[in-house]
């Protein structure tokens, strides 16, 4: 397997194929491919050698000051470029599999080894390795067993979701995702942003099938030895972003000393978070 840097000189045909096989964030443009290919971002694909000119798999990184929360800025092609001379971290922001008969394989863990090693060749001084990540699965699995989650709650929780939603306790699961629509509005003491927030970090934490996180996106990066970092809200306002996850993101962190731990407790059925995050499931 070849890593090659694609930029804006790379061959149009190739760029071409990036707009094409997009699978997080579509490309709307050729301005807004120019952006991700930009000074400031990197973006790394690994091609087979029968293969030259077909990605199997590529990544888009954004050279940042601290950690990102929003999507938006980074996907802003008329925003300021960022200083490289004060960058420290790298954003993984779009990682797309193109072959749909290798679904399966996973090209994950050599392709972010691979990514961080010619990302600090370049960058020295870079110290944090994250992603901005979607939550695909999370309205739909809230839909279908959130109730078990809000039955957690405490009676005061309960009628104080109940008020703020101009419903009766206790609260259907239901009743508190058609509130969704208004996450930007909700601000950062909200009882509802609170409640959203604690679903979204049992989902992340708990949600679990034979011992695989749930959530795809989390299965690839907690595989990979990455961790639960942050939970970001209003993150994605897209309606795509809306509709899967209610504008919900989420970094993963790629600790580079400790993804050997990571990898070892998600095998023993316990997904690394932050305290942070442990701190939203357990209580609100």
């Amino acid at each position: 397997m070849e890593l090659r840097k694609l930029t804006w000189d790379s061959p149009a045909s190739l760029l071409e194929k990036l707009i094409q096989y997009e699978a997080v964030h579509d490309i709307r443009s050729w301005a807004d491919l120019k952006n991700r290919v930009d000074s400031d971002r990197r973006c790394y694909g690994f091609f087979h050698p029968k293969m030259p000119n077909e990605p199997l798999i590529f990544v888009e990184v954004a050279l940042v000051e601290q950690m990102s929360a929003a999507i938006a800025p980074l996907l802003d092609e008329h925003g300021a470029r960022a200083d490289l001379s004060k960058a420290s971290t790298a954003i993984f922001y779009s990682i797309s599999n193109t072959q749909n008969g290798l679904r399966g394989v996973s090209f994950g863990n050599s392709l972010i080894k691979r990514v961080v090693d010619d990302l600090l060749s370049e960058f020295p001084k870079l110290r944090s390795f994250a992603t901005l990540s979607p939550i695909p699965g999370l309205r739909q699995w809230l839909l279908k067993h959130g109730d078990a989650v809000t039955a957690q709650w405490t009676p005061k929780q309960h009628t104080a979701v109940a008020q703020a939603l101009g419903v009766t306790a206790p609260v259907q699961i239901a009743q508190l995702v058609q509130a969704g629509g208004d996450v930007q509005q909700w601000a950062e003491t909200h009882v509802l942003r609170k409640a959203l927030m604690a679903c979204a970090a049992h989902y992340l934490a708990k949600g679990m099938d034979q011992g695989r996180p749930l959530d795809p996106v989390a299965r690839f990066h907690l595989g990979n030895g990455a961790r639960v970092e942050r939970i970001n809200w209003a993150a994605d306002l897209s309606s795509k972003g809306l509709k899967q996850s209610l504008g919900l993101m989420v970094n993963y962190l790629y600790d580079l000393k400790r993804l050997d731990k990571h990898r070892d407790s998600l095998a023993q059925g316990k997904v690394p978070v932050s305290a942070e995050v442990d701190a939203w499931r357990k209580g609100w």
